[in-house]
């Protein structure tokens, strides 16, 4: 008999008690949590490369890209300090536009942002990724910027370093070339082609085309400097500042060292926990499933199942990017056709219908818990009621209760 363990369920937890179960719990060791607010200043006080004060002057005008609500990024204490550095060089807030870096994702409301942005909501403005300019290429694709961030003398961003299914960690130039971006780089950068190279996978920096990629571009899109945090169990385990390529390389090893796992093989099943903001919708939520499945080290046996508890209070998802999800995985009939298909090439937004059809060829996703069990069953998925209606009895178990911030090893 094993004790019930929390998993996050939106803003709160559901219990995962499997008596007739045998159950093993992945936690990672984490690390020593900062103060966010003395780590910021330290590291803007030390940067990686040229500080503020080298780059900017009192009448330049200033693009900073954010993240959205999808990720847990503490972007107003952020900003704060950031912006209160432009003040000090001479740069009022009429020179700041703050971008919100949605992708395909849908644009935030007015009461999301001041809730997200705080004192910083009017400088704010949603990105559009069908109103953009192009500031250059890479390889033959443009590289397309909302324009307010082409037109501005010095784009910076703030940002997450977590653990991404593709560019080993996000953060970094990825904020601003995808977030604040146009549909041609994604298209390429998130194509069955860039997908399948080898090195594109989580957790990996080094030798990882895809992340070598976003941080061209980023020199195209001229991000000379970004503010980023990574977290832990903890809470916040590091702030760096500067140059984009040294801030993701820095942060990545603090996250890499705190979230590492070892596990087994040969697990009958994994309850993958995701928490909010991202298991609003079922775009995001199925993270889980593919950071386990498709990681550095599956745990489960062939066949094995992932459980995912997830409220889904968004569906799908109303972006463009997850409608295009919602529409190819609903539109097939089965994991493997759909993957083979997707490998001829699919619209920018999509590739998380490729990568969830991969991950589905080989284990079967169980939602549970969720406000929106017809959307999960439309998409290759099963819904349950709760976890132990996904769990047969008997089965070896392992839980992941943050599975979006765990790296099994």
């Amino acid at each position: 008999m094993s004790d019930p363990v929390d998993v996050p369920l939106g803003e709160g937890h559901v219990a995962v008690d499997l008596p007739d179960c045998t159950v093993d719990v992945a936690r990672p060791a984490g690390g020593e949590a900062v103060d966010p607010a003395v780590a910021t200043e330290r590291a803007l006080d030390d940067p990686n490369g040229p500080s503020l004060s080298a780059l900017v002057d009192p009448d330049d005008t200033v693009a900073v890209v954010v993240t959205d609500l999808t990720r847990a990024t503490p972007d107003e204490a952020l900003l704060a300090p950031l912006l209160d550095r432009l003040g000090r060089l001479g740069v009022v807030r009429e020179q700041v536009t703050v971008v919100v870096g949605l992708g395909l994702h849908r644009p935030m409301t007015d009461e999301e942002l001041d809730a997200m942005l705080g004192e910083f909501a009017p400088l704010a403005v949603n990105h559009d990724p069908d109103d953009t300019v192009v500031a250059g290429e890479v390889d033959g694709v443009p590289v397309e910027l909302h324009r307010t961030v082409a037109a501005a003398d010095h784009v910076l961003s703030t940002g997450m370093v977590e653990p991404h299914q593709y560019a080993g960690f996000s953060g970094g130039a990825k904020t601003v070339v995808v977030g604040a971006g146009g549909e041609p780089l994604i298209r390429y950068t998130h194509g069955p082609d860039m997908l399948s190279r080898d090195g594109v996978r989580l957790g990996r920096v080094a030798d990882n085309p895809f992340r070598e990629f976003l941080d061209r571009a980023g020199d195209v899109a001229g991000v000379e400097f970004c503010l980023n945090v990574t977290r832990g169990p903890q809470g916040v385990l590091g702030v760096a500042a500067g140059d984009p390529r040294a801030v993701v390389r820095e942060l990545a090893a603090t996250a890499r060292e705190a979230l590492a796992v070892e596990v087994e093989e040969g697990y009958d099943a994994v309850v993958a926990g995701v928490g909010a903001p991202k298991d609003a919708t079922l775009y995001q939520a199925t993270r889980a499933a593919t950071y386990v499945v498709l990681g550095a080290a599956n745990p489960l046996r062939e066949g094995g199942r992932v459980v995912v508890p997830a409220r889904l209070q968004e569906g799908a998802g109303d972006g463009r990017g997850e409608q295009r999800f919602f529409d190819r995985l609903s539109g097939a009939t089965d994991a493997g056709t759909l993957y083979e298909e997707m490998r001829e090439g699919y619209e920018p937004g999509a590739q998380r219908a490729f990568v969830v059809a991969r991950a589905l060829r080989d284990h079967p996703l169980v939602v549970t818990d969720s406000e929106a069990p017809d959307v999960v069953e439309r998409c290759l998925m099963r819904a349950e009621e709760g976890v132990a209606d996904a769990v047969d009895p008997g089965s070896r178990v392992l839980v992941v209760p943050d599975a979006l911030n765990t790296l099994l090893v």
